[in-house]
């Protein structure tokens, strides 16, 4: 027998889309809701809730604690599921995520294991700084 496809709504692939478009930063719910509304849909609240959380389950989309709320926001991680693997940085002053996801993590998880006795789980973890964008906007007294 086939293997069925779960049905998909209208408004869950507008979700997905716009999780893709907005890969560099994280998104709120708040931000979600507008670019519905934006695009002429109405859905409730905790519909959105519902397919993100079943989104995150699937390790499609990331949800990180927000540093200026206590709600969350989401970032979009790819079909591909990788982000499990590695850590991620978040600029405090624009919000853009970077992936962490190159041989330094090896490294990083060998050493931590090695001389620490402890087996590194990077399942959407997040450091939070400044990027260099934004340091250098800094330095030239734009921000």
């Amino acid at each position: 027998m086939a293997e069925r496809k779960p049905y998909v709504t209208k408004t869950r692939q507008v979700i997905l889309e716009y999780m893709k478009k907005q890969r560099a930063t994280t998104v709120s719910v708040a931000d979600i809701e507008t670019y519905l509304k934006e695009e002429g849909i109405r859905v409730n609240t905790t519909t959105v809730y519902r397919y993100l959380d079943k989104l995150c389950a699937e390790h499609i989309v990331i949800k990180y604690p927000d540093l200026k709320s206590d709600k969350a926001v989401f970032q979009f991680a790819g079909e591909e599921k990788r982000c499990t693997n590695h850590l991620h940085l978040k600029c405090i002053k624009c919000g853009k995520v970077i992936h962490l996801d190159c041989h330094f993590m090896d490294e990083l998880k060998e050493h931590l294991f090695q001389e620490h006795g402890f087996r590194l789980q990077c399942s959407g973890d997040m450091l939070h700084g400044i990027c260099q964008d934004c340091e250098e906007k800094k330095d030239s007294s734009q921000f």
